[in-house]
């Protein structure tokens, strides 16, 4: 399928194709058309500095019901989208962008059903069905989708895995939608998966409405209400790329011990945690970037503001593996994804309370009352950092020995077990914490 979030907008009107405008007309003014109705999409993600000759392209259509010109070899040229959707007004609460001398932002800019950027690598890019044969190719093929307004809406129940036909970049915006909206879906990644299927559901909860996760412009168009564009620029300060940081982080807890602090490995790490990201999607969209260079612009996801509130009640969900944090009338504030025990390790079961809660904790190894973990028979003091064994946050809960805390490995929650805790991403265990407080009950339900 041609990924069309991962086009960037071309200048030329419908009616212009069709009469077959010189290629000129563009050459000296790409941007000419900006004010005009109609706008098409490179796969490079570049304004299109001319107009194609009428044999040059046939038009098609994409299976959300957008006009496509594709050339005669039955390569991606365009797509046609609204003028409007490329130039949107730009948003306050955002981070700052870099724009170019026409005011279209650099190095990514996506809002209404376009995202341009970067393709994460060569062969990556799935390619739509189209419903044109063009000339010297063999006919038959399939039939295109109904455009998305006309499609049937889809059901999101925790049971059901959706399977969704977005795009990988209309799927990051789905994640970041859901992620300013207090319900977490681990870390950013651009892929379809029960993480982000549990966060549809708490978000309906929360607000009683529903989501098609097929309908990409809805998604797009309550992302640019929440707050603007999925993507957006930031600057390597000095300060991210000087850390600091450690060569590596060794598995045996003896090892980890003996470190100063259990801190980021790379910048990489640091700045995909800090703006809950997957480390390898944060590279792919940057392909070839050097990461370590003070004033690098490189594109991010823009996940929003931390959510607010007091909670008053947590639930421990075993069986979803998600935590849900409810306010003192009973709404719910915010739900997390989760791992919670193994069963070597179970979690306890019913209602315990929070005792204490300890930012950039240190960690205790004892394994008399914890696990084992390797030939350790000793007690270690394990230093902090965001690669501790807890991650940046400690909430000790009223069972000993058990609490809810961070992680080292933010991909993994709620794809696999814990020995006993409430294992939450770095930011999202940062963000429960500090709406929280000791006394707050914690209820394990199966």
């Amino acid at each position: 399928m041609i990924d069309m979030l991962k086009a960037g907008v071309i200048v030329a009107s419908v009616a212009a194709l069709q009469a077959g405008v010189a290629t000129s007309a563009l050459a000296n003014d790409p941007y000419g058309y900006r004010n005009g109705s109609v706008l098409l999409v490179s796969p490079d993600g570049d304004l299109l500095d001319y107009v194609p000759e009428e044999g040059d392209v046939v038009i098609s259509r994409d299976r959300m019901g957008r006009r496509v010109l594709i050339d005669r070899y039955g390569n991606l040229v365009a797509t046609e989208v609204p003028a409007e959707t490329y130039f949107p007004r730009q948003r306050e609460a955002r981070a700052p962008a870099a724009y170019d001398e026409f005011g279209a932002p650099q190095p990514v800019w996506e809002d209404d059903g376009i995202v341009t950027g970067a393709i994460p690598s060569p062969g990556a890019v799935d390619r739509q069905d189209l419903g044109e044969p063009l000339p010297g190719m063999p006919s038959g093929g399939p039939d295109m989708a109904p455009p998305a307004d006309q499609a049937p809406a889809r059901t999101v129940t925790p049971e059901i895995p959706v399977k969704s036909n977005l795009s990988q970049l209309e799927i990051t915006a789905l994640q970041v939608f859901l992620d300013r909206e207090g319900v977490s879906p681990g870390v950013i990644d651009g892929k379809m998966g029960q993480n982000v299927n549990k966060a549809l559901v708490a978000w309906q909860e929360i607000t009683g409405e529903t989501i098609d996760p097929n309908n990409a412009e809805d998604i797009l168009e309550r992302l640019r209400l929440s707050g603007g564009l999925a993507i957006t620029a930031y600057t390597i300060t000095p300060g991210d790329a000087a850390g600091p940081y450690v060569a590596a982080i060794p598995e045996d807890y003896a090892h980890k011990a003996q470190l100063p602090a259990l801190s980021f490995t790379s910048t990489t790490e640091m700045l995909a945690e800090k703006f809950h990201m997957d480390e390898a999607y944060l590279k792919a969209l940057n392909p070839g970037v050097d990461f370590t260079i003070p004033g690098t612009t490189i594109k991010v996801v823009d996940p929003g503001q931390t959510r607010k509130g007091e909670v008053a009640r947590i639930v421990a969900n075993k069986g979803l593996k998600q935590v849900f944090a409810y306010g003192a009338d009973g709404a719910l504030i915010a739900a997390y994804p989760a791992s919670i025990g193994s069963t070597d390790t179970p979690s306890p079961s019913g209602t315990v309370t929070v005792e204490r809660i300890a930012f950039d904790p240190g960690y205790t190894y004892n394994p008399k009352i914890n696990f084992q973990q390797g030939a350790n028979d000793k007690v270690l003091s394990i230093p902090p950092g965001p690669n501790g064994p807890v991650g940046t946050v400690w909430m000790a809960l009223s069972k000993p020995t058990y609490g809810i805390h961070g992680t080292p490995e933010p991909s993994k929650i709620g794809r696999t077990q814990s020995h006993g805790c409430i294992r939450l991403t770095n930011w999202d265990a940062t963000e429960l914490a500090k709406m929280a407080k000791p006394g707050v009950t914690v209820e394990f339900i199966d």
